[in-house]
Formats: structure tokens, sequence, C-alpha cells
């Protein structure tokens, strides 16, 4: 049962502590402005609220397998709410200096996690995307007249990014398997600044192959950025999974991003970015005489493009890794149990003659569809769809699952038994990104198997 009212009296305490040290300032000069929303009032705007919420899909149940969507660790939302209360601002050391001391600890931890030992810079940001534009940012001023480049893979926004950076923008061609073209890299290896190499696509979780590219990058001289938004964390257990040698050559990279706000259990938004070589934070620098007044030391402002960033962030991955360290045996836990339910969900689709595997899941996600009987792809999309469609008809015995689509050129490489009567094909994917999935994950696959 998802019991969230449970958490209150732990919270009720906790804001007891925050206001006995309010009160030991003197009076609230806001008093008479609080006294002017009466309680009836506030409840009736929140009970309104609760309605208009529940237009939500079930992020929190494991019948919901769509997007990279789910609800925060406890703890989290906890920490987040009592930190709220006083609103810090991780811009500067001044303006939430707990805060910003818990922001450096935990950079400190996935530094570590991540393989960065000494001298290297980063903080924690609003998410991936803007982690990625600073990452791309510093390519850009190292290399400003060479290319970034990243495979068709990519998430999109390293491209819009280079847009707004106004620097060439390199695609590289991949496979019907999403393995990038090796040899185009090579032959274009003199244009690249910086080649971004993701680990944990967004479509299918593909992990593409550091460990080759990085061998490109030491024979040619580009600089590699890592895209770990999604995958970062499975690093953690990076020892049971296929693509062990390319999570061995992380800590090569000039740098990572990894999104805390995904596997990390973090409220929206939460990403962090890391540098290897301290020495890009001169690419930063900035002059703001008026706003840091107590402190001489390096602030969290003056190494990052955002300006105002929630304390509240910083507060809520601290004590989630109070409770779940960066460990194989804590937040690993969780990470092993949501594979274990992609790996699952794919051996019991295999075992059906009816249905298809995309792909093997490399993480937690996998693509997959229904096998048609004209041997058209148009049909199987029509199918796809009406599957999609049907799991969210009913809410007892329901599911939600995401459409994924792949050129047409590139599936019929794979299942060359189709025609491609359409430009694409549109897959069924589930993302099993809860823990609770590895439990669900029969009773879900015989949902999605009887609609």
């Amino acid at each position: 049962m998802n019991n969230y009212s449970q958490y209150l009296p732990l919270l009720k305490i906790s804001l007891q502590k925050l206001d006995n040290w309010r009160d030991g300032y003197g009076a609230d000069h806001q008093t008479d402005f609080i006294e002017h929303l009466e309680k009836s009032s506030i409840q009736s705007v929140l009970d309104e609220l609760a309605e208009k919420l529940q237009g939500n899909y079930p992020f929190h149940h494991p019948q919901y397998a769509g997007q990279m969507l789910k609800p925060p660790h406890p703890v989290a939302w906890l920490a987040y709410s009592l930190a709220m209360t006083i609103n810090p601002n991780n811009h500067a050391l001044d303006g939430g200096p707990p805060t910003s001391e818990m922001e450096k600890e935990v950079v400190n931890l996935i530094a570590a996690m991540a393989g960065y030992e000494n001298n290297y810079l980063g903080h924690l940001t609003s998410g991936g995307t803007i982690a990625n534009l600073e990452a791309l940012f510093i390519a850009r001023e190292i290399h400003p007249d060479k290319s970034i480049a990243a495979t068709a893979n990519a998430h999109y926004t390293h491209k819009r990014m280079c847009r707004i950076l106004n620097c060439n923008f390199l695609e590289i061609p991949v496979d019907q398997h999403g393995i990038p073209d090796l040899s185009f890299i090579e032959t274009h290896a003199e244009e690249i600044g910086t080649l971004v190499v993701t680990l944990g696509t967004t479509g299918l979780g593909i992990i593409e192959p550091l460990d080759e590219l990085m061998n490109l990058s030491h024979k040619y001289g580009f600089r590699v950025h890592a895209d770990a938004a999604y995958g970062g964390f499975f690093k953690l257990i990076e020892n049971e999974l296929p693509s062990e040698k390319h999570w061995k050559k992380l800590s090569e990279c000039d740098s990572v991003v990894i999104d805390p706000h995904k596997h990390g259990l973090q409220p929206y938004g939460c990403g962090a970015i890391l540098f290897k070589d301290a020495s890009v934070g001169k690419y930063y620098k900035h002059d703001s005489p008026y706003t840091y007044f107590t402190s001489d030391d390096l602030h969290l402002g003056e190494i990052s493009i955002e300006c105002s960033r929630a304390g509240a962030a910083a507060a809520a991955l601290w004590a989630t890794l109070q409770m779940l360290p960066l460990t194989s045996n804590g937040l690993g836990e969780i990470l092993r149990k949501t594979r274990s339910a992609a790996v699952t969900f794919a051996g019991l689709l295999q075992n059906r003659p009816d249905w298809q595997l995309y792909n093997t899941p490399e993480l937690d996600i996998t693509g997959y569809f229904k096998v048609p009987e004209s041997g058209t792809i148009s049909e199987l999309n029509k199918q796809s769809k009406h599957i999609f469609s049907a799991g969210m008809k009913n809410r007892d015995t329901g599911f939600h699952l995401s459409l994924f689509k792949v050129k047409a050129e590139d599936f019929v490489k794979k299942f060359p038994d189709y025609r491609a009567d359409v430009p694409e094909a549109v897959l069924l994917r589930s993302v099993f990104m809860k823990e609770e999935h590895e439990g669900f994950v029969e009773e879900l696959t015989d949902r999605i198997f009887s609609a």
C-alpha cells in the first residue's frame, strides 16, 4: 500500500525543530499576512489540487512501465519539503550554507562512484539537459573551431544545445543494433573536438561502446563526454552487466552527466555534472560583487551556468544517500531489482511465439512487439497502438506502456521477413525503473499478453 500520509508525523517533528529555530530570531513579521489565510481556505485549495493531481497516470504503481517516471524515495520528498520551508539557494554559500555543504558532499560521492579521484569539478543542476549544456559549453570553449559529435541515438538535446551554443554538431550514424559507425568517427576524427557517448540511451537503454570509443579518443586526441543521465547509477553494479568493460572506462572521460532524479530516487529536478579536470572552472569565471559577503571560498555559483538553484534538491539527495549509500548493496540493490524485472520480462516474452523482443535489455528498458499475421510493418504498428491504448482502459487490470519508433529500414535489417510498407515501425516499450517491478513483472506480462 502506498500510504504517504504515514510519514507526516515524522515531518511534523522535524518541522517543529525548524520552527523552534525560527522562533529564536524573535517575532515573525509575516504573521499578519499569514493570519489572513484561514486554514479552511488553504485546505480548500489543497483539496482541489489533490483532485487535479489524480488526473496523472499511476506512476507509483508497477502497472506503470511507460516513461521514466516514478515517485521519489520517501526520505527524499520529506527532506525536500523540510528544506523548502527555508528555501535556500545553492547559487552561493551565503544563500544556503548547510545545503551548499550537502551539495559538495553528495557531488564528492557521485564523483567517487564515477571513478574521479582528485582535482575534479562538479555540482548539481536542475536536470540532465542543463548538465549536458554545461558539458557542451566547456567542450566549445576548449575547441571553439571543432565539432561536437554524438550518435543518432543520443538525446535530441545535444543537437539542440549545439544550436544554442552556435557550434557545429556532427551526427554519427548507427547500425540497426544501435552501434555507432567507428569508421565514420575515424574519417571525421580531425574535426571532432568532443565526442558524446551515451551510457543508457533514453530510447532503449543502449550502452554505447565506451571502451572502443575511448581507444579512438586516445588515438586521435578528441575529448569524451559521457552522457550517463539515465544509466549512471548502474555503475554500482557494473560487474553484473553485459556492458561491464564500458563502465570500467567511465573514469577516463573528460566529463560525466548523471541524473539523481532518475535512478537516484530524487524529485525533479536534480542532475549532476562532473569534470575530470578542475581547471575548466576558468571558463565559468565571472564577477558578481553584490551577492557574496560571508565567504571567500569557491562558491557553487562560480562553477555553474545556472544561477538560483534549489538547496532543497541537495538536502533531499543528501538525506537519501544517508539511507541508501552509493554502494552495490545500497542504492545498487534497487538497480539490481529493476534490471532483474527487465530481464525476467524479456525471458517471458521470448517464450511466446506470438511476441517478439526487439532488443535484449542492457539496463532496465526493452522494446518489443506482437507478431502481426500479415508480416507488414503497418499491421505491426496497428497492433502496437491498439495494445498501448487498451492497457489504459481498466484501472484494476490495466497497464501503461510507451510507444517507440524506429526507421523501417533498420527494422527490416533485424527482421528481414517483414515488408516495410510504411517509413517507421512502432514498437511497444517498457521502462522497469521501479524496484516494485521485480515482484510484479509476471502479473504485468500476463496483462499485456491478454490485451
